[in-house]
């Protein structure tokens, strides 16, 4: 097996040269050509751990995630992983199960694996315990202290209800995520200007879920028990969008003639459903891409200012709110 003494001879140059190349350091193009040459020749293959005692990197970050199982974060840390890998980093993905106990065991084997930086997609109590290494927020932010990457989480919610008025509803539900989670207050709050607008704000309509589909399933069907007269339904995401579907059709009623039912996050599973589900669709991947972009240019001192990016959403219409029009 090739050494780095090896492919010193073989280039004619110092091993504090072939270092240096190894490192990134400043070498001019002629001496790291030779050296590149030379590494590729005897087919050397430089140690990552010495690598990272040199350069004080691992070139490995960490993402945190509050529930591996929604495929919204799926799909966040896939994009998370496909940047990480164009810049030559690899990343350590781990599972909340938004339990705190969870959240302080990863970061302690975080900062045992010498990671360069966090992606955090739940929320932290205190940032400034992990100060050591630099941290972008993802999705769930709690302030702005930290760089951060979420989605306009209010706008979305007041599109999906103002959608579910312009298609004729009247008395429109909320099954809300959380109240501890931000994502989960904004979008209620936009539930809630909307309906002040038309003065159709009315609290026993509001049921709260956990993100998932059994406990929308099950607040649903309670929902619907006390009021069925209820013609809408605006679900906090698009797996409690899922567990709706599934009590409004064990009652009986038909989606979107009885009830319109709309989720939010734009996941692809919300294609599979019958009727498909309208959903905000947030920009899922390139929120995972942009936040990894950022915690790169921090860990390579390129940013130093705090920043704060709220992406836009959409509407997706689909067969969950496609009612006929009067006359139809």
């Amino acid at each position: 097996m090739a050494t780095i003494r090896d492919v010193s001879k073989l280039a004619q140059v110092s091993v504090a040269t072939v270092s240096r190349v190894l490192n990134g350091g400043y070498v001019n193009h002629e001496t790291k050509k030779r050296v590149t040459n030379a590494m590729q020749q005897l087919n050397y293959k430089p140690s990552m751990i010495a690598q990272s005692l040199n350069s004080k990197k691992s070139k490995t970050i960490a993402l945190v995630i509050p529930n591996i199982t929604n495929p919204y974060f799926s799909n966040l840390a896939k994009a998370v992983d496909d940047v990480a890998k164009e810049n030559g980093y690899k990343v350590l993905l781990f599972n909340t199960d938004d339990k705190d106990e969870n959240i302080d065991y990863y970061l302690n084997i975080a900062r045992q694996k010498y990671i360069d930086g966090l992606i955090m997609a739940t929320p932290l109590k205190d940032y400034k315990s992990q100060s050591d290494v630099p941290i972008v927020v993802l999705d769930r932010v709690k302030d702005k202290s930290v760089d951060s990457v979420v989605s306009n989480n209010r706008n979305g919610g007041k599109i999906a209800t103002q959608h579910l008025i312009d298609i004729g509803c009247r008395k429109i539900a909320h099954i809300k995520g959380t109240q501890d989670i931000t994502t989960a207050q904004e979008r209620y709050q936009g539930y809630l200007e909307v309906l002040s607008e038309y003065n159709l704000i009315n609290e026993s309509l509001v049921v709260e879920g956990n993100f998932d589909l059994d406990s929308a399933k099950d607040a649903t069907g309670k929902l619907l028990l006390e009021q069925p007269d209820i013609d809408g339904i605006f679900a906090g995401n698009d797996l409690m969008a899922v567990g709706a579907l599934k009590a409004i059709k064990k009652m009986g009623k038909r989606i979107p003639e009885d009830v319109a039912l709309i989720g939010f996050d734009g996941i692809d599973f919300s294609r599979y459903t019958e009727p498909e589900l309208s959903t905000i669709a947030q920009p899922i991947y390139d929120m995972g891409a942009l936040s990894t972009r950022v915690l790169l240019d921090k860990i390579n001192g390129l940013s130093k200012d705090i920043t704060f990016h709220e992406l836009d959403v959409s509407l997706i219409k689909r067969g969950s709110t496609k009612r006929q029009s009067k006359g139809e």
